[in-house]
């Protein structure tokens, strides 16, 4: 017997209405679901049916599909299942490309945990943030997604040689899909913030490597953010000086603790020659090891 049928062998699928509310029709036959699955990519999009129940179903798959591509379709099995319970209390059903986005997403982020948990053979200093050299300012910045509130938040911190703090800010920002969006946008927020204080010899320095290594190359993008890439490019022409730099999360901790803070204010915030209130400690944290060059 499917696992996750127990119990509803005679009860109908609350969402589509055409067949048993078995495990293997809600996670796969399902209408619903099947609009879902038509948008992942590969095998899992022309995966045959016919199952008899789940067990069977995954039996199937893991003979099929590679280790990544069975990963790829758990998660999605998980999401589907959430949308459904969701739906059931009062929910509405979310488009399927934001589903199948999702999935990848959480597999990501799955995927950098597990290497975070990795005990390594030997002890590796962590990253520290370093002020820029000679007349340059140096622009930390980061973003984050506030899924619950349905927005999106920015943090961005200018520094010089001295590590001292010329300007800060800390904004609300709208829903995102996923957080390539949502850095993107932290970076043009950045960016427009240092041309309206005047900065024109920077570098924007981020911990999110693809965003800030396509913004570095400068490479032609054709997805739906491309208007935003291009935005940047834009800003980017109108510095004297300019260069982008990527750097781990704990050489970013002024500009994360704004971002995080983000999910306090209604607009924004902006403190301009002093040390921003929500990322003192940070702030400590980064003199202490330039001061002592730790």
């Amino acid at each position: 017997m499917d696992t996750l049928s127990m119990g509803k062998e005679d009860s109908v699928c609350e969402l589509c209405q055409q067949g048993p509310e078995t495990g293997i029709h809600v996670l796969w036959e399902c209408g619903v679901a099947r609009g879902i699955w038509a948008g992942s990519k590969g095998r899992l999009q022309k995966s045959i049916g016919g199952q008899a129940d789940f067990s069977h179903l995954f039996e199937d798959l893991m003979v099929r599909l590679t280790r990544e591509e069975l990963e790829a379709f758990l998660v999605q099995c998980w999401l589907i299942w959430n949308q459904r319970n969701s739906v059931l209390h009062g929910g509405t059903l979310q488009d399927p490309t934001q589903l199948v986005q999702r999935a990848a997403d959480v597999r990501e982020e799955y995927i950098e945990a597990q290497g975070e948990l990795v005990i390594p053979s030997h002890v590796e200093q962590a990253q520290r943030w370093e002020p820029p050299t000679g007349y340059f300012y140096k622009i930390n910045v980061d973003a984050a997604v506030f899924a619950e509130m349905n927005a999106s938040g920015f943090g961005v911190v200018v520094r010089n040689e001295r590590a001292e703090v010329l300007a800060s800010l800390v904004a609300k920002g709208p829903p995102v899909q996923n957080s390539e969006e949502a850095e993107l946008l932290a970076c043009r927020k950045a960016l427009e913030f240092a041309v309206d204080a005047g900065f024109m010899d920077v570098v924007l320095e981020g911990d999110s490597l693809n965003v800030m290594q396509a913004i570095s190359t400068g490479r032609a993008n054709r997805s739906r953010l491309g208007h935003i890439y291009e935005d940047i490019q834009c800003l980017a022409a109108g510095f004297r000086s300019y260069s982008v730099s990527f750097v781990k999360r704990s050489a970013n901790g002024v500009a994360h603790a704004l971002a995080r803070f983000a999910k306090y204010v209604d607009d924004e915030l902006v403190w301009l020659e002093e040390a921003p209130p929500p990322a003192l400690e940070a702030l400590s944290h980064d003199s202490y090891h330039v001061l002592f060059n730790e």
